[in-house]
Parts: structure tokens; C-alpha cells; sequence
């Protein structure tokens, strides 16, 4: 369970509203940021204080730098000979990759 957030009738922006965050959200968030902290650095982490920021004018976003597509252009292009791939498989079945079951029998 989090603390509760800022007071909404505190002047936002000039004077800060501590928030303290509890155990469990410290270990929730080092998780998520796949941190290992030890019990120490989680009490430390859990006694700090939060201060409340004005984001209004921020727009909510899931990545701090804009991203763009690193892809190539998709380009036909000959493709391998299939029995070239077929003769270097470990283990071939009615012209195809015979691979392991990993599931139950299909239906």
C-alpha cells in the first residue's frame, strides 16, 4: 500500500510535501528497476523522504528520450536454399525442422 500523495490544497511548486514511502514500495520499485538491495539499503531507501515536484506541464510518458524505429527497410532478398538449411538441422521430418514436443499433446 502507498503513502498517500500531496496535499492538492498545498501551493504547488514552491513549497515541497514530503511523502514517506513504505517498505514495500521501496522493494516493489528496486524490483522493477531489478535492483538486489540489501536489508539496509532498503531501511535507508523506506526512511528517505519523497518531495512532491509540480508535472503538470509534463506530458505522462513511458521512456525519457523520444525513440525511433532502428529497423531497416524491409527489402525481398533471396532467401536461403531450403535444403542447404534442411542438410545442417539435427533432426528433419516430411521436409521440415523435427524439433522436441515442449507441450502436451494437441488437440
Amino acid at each position: 500500500m502507498s503513502a498517500p500523495g500531496p496535499d492538492p490544497a498545498a501551493p504547488v511548486g514552491r513549497e515541497a510535501t514530503h511523502v514517506t514511502l513504505s517498505r514495500e514500495d521501496v522493494v516493489h520499485v528496486a524490483r522493477l528497476a531489478r535492483l538486489d538491495l540489501s536489508d539496509e539499503e532498503v531501511e535507508l531507501f523506506t526512511a528517505q523522504h519523497v518531495a512532491a515536484l509540480d508535472l503538470s506541464h509534463l506530458e505522462p510518458s513511458s521512456h525519457p528520450i523520444a525513440l525511433d524505429n532502428v529497423l531497416r527497410p524491409d527489402q525481398p532478398r533471396p532467401s536461403l536454399d531450403r535444403d542447404e538449411v534442411l542438410a545442417a538441422a539435427p533432426d528433419v521430418e516430411d521436409y521440415r525442422f523435427r524439433v522436441p514436443r515442449i507441450v502436451g499433446d494437441a488437440p
